[in-house]
């Protein structure tokens, strides 16, 4: 198991304040405030990166420092430092959201990496508006269709915490106190009404599928199938990690989802 350093748990708490290069930024989309961390950049398209259920951009930025180039990450609407709406959004409803924020901040295609629910997110951005993803990078995609319930992911969830890093508890529970449990729980049950598993074969972009290691939720073989699903899909591990490899091994990640976008 990888722990996380002191630089990089700074990092994961330090919005709305400036750090390595990234600051915060909100912005009205379709009448929502959104929160995005940024850092500018040179070179390929921009990254975008997703987060998960519960989560916020928070736990993404280990990875979000370590990927090149300018690199944006939002909190979805009700989560993190973003406007809380009263009606929980579904998949397809934050992938609008970030595909009318993508269009108004004039970003073009970029690559988008995702984890968990952001993944999901991702998938219904790309099949939606193509014309804004160059690539996916899926990592720790939800759902298993081996597993297919809400009982079914907490179970997973469950084991999955046996394998992270406790140091991430602080950041979670920050989390789940700006989302709300009723938010939080509501949007598990949107979660597993969308079948990533038949929307993956219509996609029209080259897709990585990572997983770390130790990750219960989304084990081997659901990510060989997922990657098999994707027309242009491949599979990879992060040694030593478990489902929040983003966070726990945020290096790790960057490397091979640069390297993908790169071939």
């Amino acid at each position: 198991m990888r722990r996380l350093s002191r630089a990089e748990r700074q990092l994961i708490g330090s919005a709305p304040g400036p750090a390595r290069g990234f600051v915060s930024t909100t912005v009205v989309v379709g009448g929502l405030r959104l929160h995005v961390r940024e850092r500018a950049g040179a070179g390929d398209a921009p990254w975008v990166l997703l987060h998960g259920l519960a989560v916020s951009h928070r736990y993404l930025m280990p990875t979000a420092a370590a990927l090149p180039g300018a690199v944006y990450v939002p909190d979805l609407p009700g989560f993190g430092l973003s406007g809380k709406p009263r009606r929980v959004f579904d998949v397809v409803e934050h992938a609008d959201v970030v595909a009318a924020w993508i269009d108004a901040a004039g970003l073009g295609a970029v690559h988008v990496l995702g984890n968990s629910f952001g993944c999901q997110v991702g998938v219904e951005l790309a099949l939606r508006r193509p014309d804004l993803v160059g690539s996916l990078v899926l990592v720790g995609p939800t759902v298993d269709p081996a597993a297919p319930t809400a009982f079914d992911q907490v179970r997973r969830f469950g084991r999955d915490l046996l394998h992270e890093d406790p140091r991430q508890v602080p950041m979670i529970a920050a989390d789940v106190r700006d989302a709300g449990p009723m938010r939080v729980v509501r949007t598990l049950r949107h979660c597993v009404r969308h079948h990533t598993d038949q929307r993956l074969p219509l996609l029209t972009v080259p897709v990585l599928v990572l997983r770390g290691e130790h990750d219960t939720i989304c084990p081997t073989s659901w990510t060989e199938k997922a990657a098999a699903l994707a027309p242009f899909g491949r599979a990879d591990v992060i040694p030593g990690a478990a489902h929040n490899a983003v966070t726990t091994a945020g290096p790790a990640v960057a490397a091979r989802a640069s390297a993908f976008v790169t071939r």
